[in-house]
């Protein structure tokens, strides 16, 4: 049995299907939003910045989330940028390829609309991928696995180093 489009874009048995399938929404609404924009610039335009400032602003969160939960982890873990954004290496290959073939979508929706309609409200267009890398930086931060930070043994527990004489 066929698992359907949304199937495919929100990978079943993983973990964070609501942020995945959150992003998709965002994604599907910014692209119904561009396209009437493209069509009928001039009464679009108010719903397009709306939609779009909109999607950067709970990017811009969702990405200060992902980032203030990282740095907790990361007293443990090696979280890099490119895992926690990127999802590389952090995330099984569905959940990668999902977000960031809704990354793509929002960029290309985004660039296609600012070039058919130039000096319109399709230009704030251009803001909304933030929304997918935000959320992708949010499943990385909560649900991403990260290799564990080494043992050092010329810091303490708190990140400062030791009082044990040793110069670092």
């Amino acid at each position: 049995m066929s698992t359907g489009l949304p199937g495919r874009l929100v990978p079943s048995g993983v973990e964070g299907r609501g942020l995945i399938r959150a992003c998709w929404t965002g994604t599907g609404a910014f692209t119904a939003t561009a396209a009437a924009a493209t069509v009928s610039p001039d009464p679009m335009a108010v719903p397009m910045a709306v939609v779009s400032l909109g999607l950067l602003a709970a990017g811009c969160a969702a990405m200060l989330w992902a980032y203030q939960r990282a740095l907790g982890r990361s007293r443990y873990e090696l979280i890099g940028v490119g895992g926690l954004y990127f999802l590389a290496g952090c995330a099984p290959r569905s959940v990668r390829l999902s977000m960031m073939a809704a990354l793509a979508c929002e960029a290309a929706v985004a660039l296609a609309a600012a070039s058919v309609r130039p000096f319109t409200a399709a230009a704030f267009g251009i803001l909304v991928p933030v929304y997918a890398l935000g959320l992708s930086g949010a499943w990385g931060a909560r649900h991403g696995t990260f290799p564990p930070r080494p043992s050092d043994s010329t810091t303490s527990e708190c990140g400062y180093p030791s009082r044990n004489g040793d110069d670092v």
